[in-house]
């Protein structure tokens, strides 16, 4: 009787596409060594975490069209998924998106939601620290074209373009300048406390059993308070591979 009730719900199962979406999830599923892949691709952007004020402008100097928004960029790990996530607030263009790593391609992707919460996917690479990022033609026969880069501590650009699917050159559709939340655009030095989950500039301070650690935003506390024996394995791990390397 219980092996006739088994085949009665593995039939169901079947019939529903529960058992093969089930398998089909855990296809998907990045291994340990991909998603470690992943956090050391996207270590490039650690000094891009945090917020930025940013004035847009459709023409470089004129006011015409100007806007003001705000952004902030937070590290992302949540189950599966490992990405530096962006969000915009008064956005034009990307209101939010998640910026990751194609492992097999090996080129960057970055997922986005434009301000009119259409969505577009953009691929790309870094090269001499500016990360240029490509889209596919949509249905009015454009691709679109997303430049980022970071100037210095203080200064980050973002330039929006695109091109008819058959030319070869981009018309600049606008561009917005950065400047980062809480400072002036004086120089200063870059040390301080180091995040123990990607090894930013660490801003927030989190405790494991008495002692006192870094984090550079909330996406990394909420992946030290998951797991902080582990995070703090792999730190203590990777310092020592540093001492090593330096003293050899």
């Amino acid at each position: 009787m219980r092996a006739k009730t088994l085949q009665i719900l593995l039939a169901v199962l079947a019939i529903t596409g529960f058992g093969l979406t089930m398998r089909a999830d855990d296809a998907a599923k990045p291994s340990k060594s991909e998603r470690a892949a992943i956090q050391v691709a996207l270590k490039e952007f650690n000094s891009w975490i945090g917020g930025w004020r940013g004035g847009g402008q459709v023409r470089r100097g004129s006011t015409r069209g100007a806007w003001v928004e705000k952004s902030n960029f937070v590290w992302k790990f949540d189950g599966d998924q490992i990405g530096i996530e962006y969000n915009v607030d008064g956005a034009k263009h990307v209101k939010s998106g998640l910026l990751s790593w194609d492992v097999k391609n090996e080129e960057y992707t970055f997922d986005a939601e434009l301000a009119d919460k259409s969505k577009r996917k953009y691929r790309g690479e870094l090269e001499k620290g500016v990360l240029a990022l490509e889209s596919g033609a949509n249905d009015a026969g454009y691709v679109s074209r997303l430049t980022m880069r970071q100037l210095n501590e203080k200064r980050f650009l973002v330039m929006y373009e695109r091109r008819k699917a058959k030319a070869s050159f981009y018309l600049r559709v606008g561009e917005v300048g950065y400047t980062r939340e809480g400072t002036r655009l004086a120089a200063s030095d870059n040390t301080g406390p180091i995040c123990i989950v990607t090894g930013g500039a660490g801003t927030i301070r989190v405790s494991f059993k008495g002692k006192n650690y870094y984090v550079c935003c909330s996406g990394c506390r909420d992946a030290f308070n998951d797991d902080p024996e582990g995070i703090i394995e792999t730190y203590l791990a990777e310092l020592a591979e540093k001492k090593k390397s330096a003293a050899n």
